[in-house]
């Protein structure tokens, strides 16, 4: 597999040129936000000048590991993620860590994902004496509720709690995901966001014949809904707010593009709807690009990438007041707020938008200018920065337990 090419292309040099172990189940060429902030975040560490040692799950059996660059890959072993057969989640691999580590020996570690592999990745670094840099991506603990399995939550909040404590530093994509993290008892948080590629969401990628394709003409009104197509991601809700669109304008379309174990129950149901499959790229670009709203009803993500590709599309966003919403979204600025959780209000809010049409027009002319400044550059001098503090403060403490040793000798 190849490392990605990601247009992150005029950082200036570290300050110092570190070996960064970063430990994750998901990597482009997979298709989800974690593997693509992952990978952004690689690129952009390789153009300041650092080595990466990238471990991830094998994710098929012609998988190979690349090398080159500063970039090196060391493959794990993996098992299916039930319903997402084409994911893998990594076995735990301490040992093999531990060697692979003792052999060349990073500066840093720094763990994407929870899930065994990370778990491992973080008892090895701690027994080689490494620092341990873990991110927040996933609320897998509000899962729970749409898998019938709600008695998990707690138990389920806890490990992931511990597993992150674990470590020197846990980063978050937003603040008020710091508040509330702080407030369950995680400790040493720090706010990386995230940022969106303005060169390939923009609403020049707009398609006439695309929305032909749709059945929507030009001034048809387009809603979409990019996601993994699965129940955590509150689609019926999505639904429903379109069906207030559309009984005021009956020609409206919905527009899904992803794909996941929703997809054939949501396609069976609603067959009146476009379910356009998971795209990518440019083809993905055109494709928020084409549509005209975009509605975002999660109530569990941590950030929602989809937020700022949207909104460099030139689309407006009707989403809760929290993550990526919260932070980027002015109501009735570039987009519509509701308050969390409040299902009523979002349904009212999408009604609202077809009542006043004007409000419209004037939100799309404002979205893109809305996320100019939300630059993956930034955001990678960021993560960058934090690691060398990290590993400065590291070594700090190293000197200290030595002198202290030193002292009692």
């Amino acid at each position: 597999m190849e490392t990605p090419r990601l247009l992150i292309q005029t950082l200036a040099p570290a300050r110092r040129q570190l070996r960064i172990a970063l430990v994750t189940e998901t990597y482009p060429p997979e298709i989800n936000g974690v593997a693509m902030t992952t990978g952004r975040m690689v690129e952009g560490l390789l153009a300041l000048g650092h080595e990466v040692h990238l471990v991830r799950p094998r994710q098929g059996a012609t998988d190979q590991a690349a090398q080159g660059g500063g970039f090196e890959e060391m493959l794990a072993r993996g098992f299916p993620i039930p319903k997402y057969n084409h994911l893998k989640m990594g076995l735990p691999a301490r040992q093999a860590l531990i060697r692979a580590w003792t052999a060349r020996r990073p500066d840093i570690v720094q763990v994407v994902t929870e899930g065994p592999l990370g778990w491992s990745a973080v008892a090895a670094a701690r027994k080689l004496k490494l620092p341990v840099i873990t991110e927040f991506h996933t609320n897998f603990h509000s899962y729970t509720r749409y898998y019938g399995v709600g008695w998990l939550k707690q138990p389920l909040a806890a490990w992931l709690r511990r597993f992150h404590n674990k470590g020197d530093l846990c980063l978050v994509p937003t603040e008020s995901l710091r508040a509330e993290l702080q407030s369950i008892g995680y400790a040493r948080l720090e706010v990386v966001a995230r940022g969106v590629d303005t060169g390939l969401f923009s609403p020049l990628r707009r398609s006439e014949a695309l929305r032909h394709q749709w059945g929507a003409s030009s001034q048809t009104l387009v809603c979409a809904i990019v996601s993994r197509l699965a129940p955590e991601k509150n689609l019926e809700l999505g639904i429903r707010a379109f069906e207030a669109i559309r009984a005021q304008q009956p020609d409206a379309r919905l527009v899904f593009v992803g794909d996941g174990p929703a997809r054939a129950p949501l396609q069976a149901r609603f067959p009146e709807h476009v379910f356009a499959g998971m795209r990518s790229g440019e083809d993905l670009a055109s494709h928020y690009a084409s549509a005209d709203f975009f509605i975002f009803p999660s109530l569990t993500e941590t950030f929602g990438n989809v937020i700022t590709e949207a909104l460099a599309s030139g689309l407006p966003v009707l989403g809760f007041n929290y993550a990526a919403a919260a932070e980027l979204l002015r109501d009735g600025h570039n987009g519509l707020l509701a308050p969390y959780g409040d299902e009523s209000a979002f349904i009212e809010a999408a009604r609202g938008l077809v009542q006043t049409p004007q409000l419209l027009t004037a939100m799309q002319a404002r979205a893109r200018d809305s996320v100019l400044q939300v630059d993956w550059q930034a955001v990678v001098q960021k993560l960058a920065s934090v690691v060398e503090q990290t590993l400065s403060s590291h070594e700090a403490r190293l000197k200290v337990r030595d002198s202290l040793l030193t002292q009692a000798e």
